[in-house]
């Protein structure tokens, strides 16, 4: 059985600033380092195979904070970026919305109906978020890897292996940053163990 630890980088600047990234980046802010520590010192006695990060620096930053000292290697996959927004990175949820009334509503409510602005669609992202699944799968069959991604990335997998179409994308729970997903793959099998957890920071 192949065990997939998940989780979203920590906080970031623009995450502060209610600014849309996607495949565009922000630094981690305090709050966003920190939580990455506590997930960090949370699955500390798991042995991980490997880590696979999206190239982002916020995720990146996120994966060695959890790291640690660890020995583990970091492998970067392109097809763990976040949904390509196009036109709308770096701009905030209220301009968006303001410019965009019709793709704003459609991506939060009707994901199966958005269109981006020179960006990517929920199932152009699907597509290749299988693929840095499958290329995980091809190469072990057991063990335990961590995936260190982003939101959109995390609830279209969990509407994957949950059986759920694109309509029910943003179903509750909300992908808090640094929040841990566990996943155990066997074959064509899959199991959702944990989604979204943030105990690690409520202890702190």
């Amino acid at each position: 059985m192949l065990t997939l630890y998940i989780t979203r980088h920590g906080e970031t600047v623009w995450n502060t600033q209610k600014r849309m990234q996607g495949w565009s980046d922000s630094e981690l802010t305090e709050t966003g380092k920190n939580n990455a520590v506590s997930l960090g010192k949370r699955i500390k006695e798991v042995k991980f195979e490997a880590i696979y990060t999206s190239p982002s620096k916020r995720s990146v930053t996120t994966a060695n904070l959890i790291k640690g000292k660890r020995k583990t290697p970091i492998i970067l996959d392109d097809n763990l970026r976040e949904l390509n927004m196009g036109k709308w990175e770096g701009e905030t949820l209220s301009t968006i919305e303001a410019n965009y009334p019709k793709e704003f509503h459609d991506f939060w409510n009707a994901p199966h109906l958005y269109c981006s602005i020179n960006g990517e669609s929920f199932s152009e992202l699907k597509t290749r978020v299988l693929k840095a699944v499958h290329s995980i799968q091809e190469k072990y069959s057991t063990g335990t890897i961590l995936v260190v991604t982003h939101s959109v990335v995390i609830k279209t997998l969990l509407a994957y292996f949950k059986g759920y179409p694109v309509e029910n994308l943003w179903d509750p729970p909300f992908i808090h940053d640094t929040s841990l997903t566990i996943v155990e793959l066997e074959g064509n099998e899959s199991r959702v163990v944990m989604e979204g957890d943030l105990s690690h920071r409520r202890s702190k």
